[in-house]
C-alpha cells in the first residue's frame, strides 16, 4: 500500500479567473491518498466506468477514548460527479496536517483537489 501526495489547486476567488482541477487518475484501490488539509479544501471525484465507488475519508481523531467514525460519500457509476468537504482538520487531520482518502473501486475514477480562497 503506498500513500500518495496530492497538491490542491487554489482557487483564485477573483472575478473571471477559472482554475482547471487537476485530474488524478490510475487510482489503485491499495492506496491511501492525502493532501494538506486547511480546512479549505474539497475533493472532486467523478467517475466514468461502471461500477459506483466510495471514497472513505480517514479521521485519525478520537473523542472520549472513542474513534471518529470516517465519513464516506458515494459515487456514482458511470455519471458519477461528486464534490465532497471541506474537511474539519480537528477531525480529518493526521498529525503533519494531511488529511487522507480510500476509494473503494477505480474503474474511470479520477479525483482532484482544490483548495478555496
Amino acid at each position: 500500500m503506498a500513500i500518495v501526495t496530492w497538491v490542491p489547486d487554489d482557487l483564485l476567488g477573483t472575478a473571471g479567473a477559472a482554475v482547471a482541477p487537476t485530474r488524478n487518475g490510475s487510482l489503485s484501490i491499495s492506496d491511501s491518498y492525502r493532501f494538506l488539509n486547511d480546512g479549505k479544501v474539497v475533493l472532486l471525484a467523478e467517475k466514468s466506468g461502471a461500477g459506483a465507488c466510495t471514497a472513505t475519508v480517514v479521521t485519525p481523531a478520537t473523542l472520549r477514548g472513542l474513534a471518529v467514525a470516517d465519513p464516506t460519500y458515494t459515487v456514482p457509476a458511470t455519471t458519477g460527479d461528486v464534490a465532497c468537504g471541506p474537511f474539519d482538520p480537528a477531525t480529518c487531520n493526521d498529525s503533519s496536517g494531511y488529511c487522507s482518502v480510500t476509494f473503494s473501486e477505480i474503474t474511470g475514477l479520477t479525483a482532484a483537489v482544490l483548495r478555496l480562497p
